[in-house]
């Protein structure tokens, strides 16, 4: 047999990982090492040449992108003979499973995935209902909670609150919630997995099943998955199932949601005769950039140790810009991208990557002055838009009229006469009667309102029924058309004329683009088909063609997911970085308490988190490197003088280019005087307001050299910064 498409343009080491035997395997892949390659292979070696059936073969991953990307590359390699192959994400997995057996899951078959915005509504509404304050109990706080003990397979009658009152109080809510997402049939993407647990661990005959059909489990990006997860496979692969798994220890940067390191390192003490294989050669930066990157991250204790290297290039230094504050920090970053495009590179080329999402702010007002267009990565997702998920409500409410969260979304969106005093009626009939919003608004119709309360409840009732009935038949993209219309939501946000009104409703056309580009499946799939062999409902997963766009969207919304973007400098946070490749990266704010956060200062497993982020944010570099931290910053409303931080002092010397400027420039409206003690010696003050015949009026901000090579920069109201040569400039001083 000829396998050299398989094997001929890997490395050894990935060779050595795509041919292993049928065994437990674990796949250590640095930063840029062909990960992705090597999963594709290792599925197309099963199939062609050991002889796995793809029906046999289950391969997890953490994004549906990355999910298609494989599925793609995989049916490149082999062809037809993928079929049956089985991939998708934890929460994606599991929902199918659910949809399939949810009598045995305990469901009704019209449950709904409940989103994190919704899961707040509800949460809200039973902080009110059991009388709790909102400002004690913070509803992000409460949902943490919640869906912290999900992952860990905690049900409230497993936990032991003692005699702690905030437990207790928690565990009250946590039981509540239950009750009420089950009386609704609501899902959230913690109770996704941890039912689909429950239903393996309480249904023996089942669980066999898929042991049997999954013989071989793949597993992307392990160093993400958190206690529940780990366990799901664990149970799933059993005694005989073979896990294959790939990940970074180096790159576990999801503690703060669950993710557990702790489960690669331990992974060969729970599985036996597991052969581990070390991908080190990098195919993406310069050899001095993956040299900065090991020297950080072996100040680490706990690694479990590789040492990237590249065949490439060596590069250049990484350039370590002290910043006399946060605004020339901006300034320096602004520039480095103009240098790049002068010398050919483009605008898409370059990241700026941030700690926290609050220090984009000086970045972007310094883009926007140079006039140098950038877009903020990881936005608001489609689905996550308000306008977008008000529509979707109406469609849930069509599909599931218990749906409590949909109900609460939009009783009253658009305004329809219904009062905060009513709906605060339908709420604790609700409660008390133990039903849905929408069976209390039913009973309190017949009894229990005022005329007005009532004929603006039987209203919005009625108006559900009506789509329901008229629709039903209807096709899914004249179904989304009608409710943006009928609804009154088109009418409503085409009354705002203002941008961001027209934005929404241009989402909503968006939608109904979405909608119309939806197919749905029309081959049962591999895990359907599995899926059905255990259960007595056939093998339909979906009831319609709505209830399965309906989950898509819930299941994208919940993606960590964003745009791609044309000759735009990317500006995002490091955790948003993960993944991602470009030539030139910036690195901003690299100080202590910044970065490391305050909060990693006393912990030391928090501050090796922070340095591994720091380590992902260096491994996104190709071509050159920036790193630059501020003398003095303005920070949650106060300045501030941070030290640089320790990971600047951690990197090998022989890899770094201090870059410092020659001069002085302006803080919060007093001079600066830059290391080194240099003085101005232009003709020109620090705040000195002067004007340019061509850029007009501006502030002296910061001043370089002296003599015929004096320089000075301004700040332009309607042009920007500029650096300027003094003898040149014909600056007029304005006072």
């Amino acid at each position: 047999m000829d396998v050299s498409h398989l094997i001929d343009d890997l490395n050894d080491a990935q060779r050595q990982a795509v041919t292993l035997e049928h065994q437990h395997a674990l796949v250590l892949a640095g930063a840029g090492s062909g990960k992705t390659r090597v999963l594709v292979h290792r599925i197309a070696w099963l199939i062609e040449v050991m002889g796995t059936a793809p029906y046999n073969i289950l391969a997890v991953t953490f994004t549906n992108k990355a999910a298609a990307e494989m599925r793609g590359r995989v049916e490149a390699l082999v062809g037809q003979r993928a079929g049956g192959l089985t991939m998708g994400t934890f929460h994606g997995i599991a929902y199918r499973l659910l949809r399939q057996h949810y009598r045995e899951a305990g469901l009704p078959q019209s449950f709904q995935i409940l989103d994190a915005d919704d899961q707040k509504r509800v949460i809200k509404r039973l902080l009110k209902a059991l009388e709790l304050d909102e400002t004690q109990w913070p509803v992000r706080q409460v949902q943490s909670f919640i869906n912290g003990e999900k992952e860990e397979a905690r049900r409230p009658h497993n936990i032991d609150p003692g005699h702690n009152p905030i437990m207790q109080t928690m565990l009250k809510v946590y039981e509540a919630y239950e009750t009420q997402c089950q009386r609704a049939g609501l899902v959230d993407f913690a109770e996704l997995l941890l039912r689909a647990h429950e239903l393996w661990l309480k249904n023996p005959t089942l669980l066999a099943h898929y042991q049997a059909r999954y013989s071989t489990i793949l597993v992307d990006e392990f160093q993400d998955t958190n206690a529940l997860q780990y366990a799901w496979l664990r149970v799933l692969a059993g005694a005989t199932g073979k896990l294959f798994i790939v990940g970074d220890d180096d790159q576990s940067i999801y503690g703060w949601r669950g993710a557990r390191v702790e489960n690669i390192r331990q992974f060969d003490q729970d599985f036996s005769e597991v052969q581990t294989v070390r991908l080190e050669q990098n195919y993406r930066s310069t050899n001095t950039i993956l040299k900065a990157a090991n020297g950080l991250i072996t100040h680490n204790s706990e690694r479990m140790g590789k040492n990237l290297w590249s065949s490439g290039e060596e590069g250049e230094p990484i350039r370590v810009y002290e910043a006399f504050n946060d605004y020339d920090e901006a300034e320096y970053v602004v520039q480095q991208v103009k240098d790049w495009c002068e010398q050919g590179g483009s605008r898409a080329e370059v990241a700026v990557l941030y700690r926290s999402n609050a220090q984009s702010r000086l970045l972007e007002q310094a883009l926007l002055q140079a006039q140098i267009p950038y877009r903020v990565y990881g936005g608001l997702r489609f689905y996550d838009r308000a306008e977008v998920k008000d529509v979707l409500a109406y469609l849930r409410l069509l599909v599931n009229r218990d749906d409590d969260a949909a109900f609460e979304r939009v009783y009253n969106h658009p305004p329809r006469g219904i009062g905060a005093k009513t709906a605060d009626q339908i709420r604790e009939t609700a409660r008390v009667e133990q039903q849905s919003l929408w069976q209390a608004a039913q009973a309190l119709v017949q009894t229990g309102l005022t005329a007005r309360a009532k004929t603006s409840v039987q209203g919005f009732l009625s108006l559900i029924d009506q789509l329901d009935e008229t629709l039903r038949d209807q096709s899914l993209t004249d179904q989304v058309i009608q409710v943006v219309s009928r609804s009154g939501l088109q009418a409503h946000f085409e009354k705002d004329r203002s941008e961001q009104g027209q934005s929404r409703v241009e989402n909503l056309d968006e939608l109904v683009n979405a909608v119309s580009e939806f197919t749905p499946d029309q081959q049962v799939d591999a895990l359907t088909e599995a899926m059905a062999a255990g259960s007595n409902e056939g093998t339909t997963a979906y009831e319609s063609p709505l209830a399965e766009f309906l989950a898509k969207a819930a299941l994208e919304a919940g993606d960590q997911q964003a745009d791609r973007w044309e000759s735009s400098v990317q500006l995002m946070t490091l955790h948003s970085a993960k993944g991602l490749e470009f030539p030139l990266v910036c690195i901003v704010g690299l100080e202590e308490g910044l970065f490391p956060g305050q909060s990693a200062q006393e912990d030391p497993n928090r501050m090796e988190e922070e340095r591994r982020l720091a380590y992902v944010g260096i491994t996104r570099a190709e071509k050159q490197l920036v790193i630059t931290h501020a003398s003095r910053r303005r920070l949650h409303g106060r300045e501030i003088f941070p030290q640089p931080s320790r990971f600047i002092h951690e990197l090998p010397q022989d890899c770094v280019q201090t870059v410092r400027v020659q001069g002085q420039t302006q803080a919060y409206g007093r001079a600066v005087v830059p290391p080194g003690g240099q003085i101005n010696q232009t003709d020109y003050q620090i705040g000195e307001i002067v004007f340019h015949t061509k850029f007009g009026e501006g502030m002296v901000t910061a001043t370089e050299g002296a003599g015929a090579h004096a320089r000075v920069q301004v700040q332009f109201k309607h042009a920007g910064s500029k650096w300027l040569v003094a003898g040149f400039a014909k600056l007029e001083k304005m006072g």
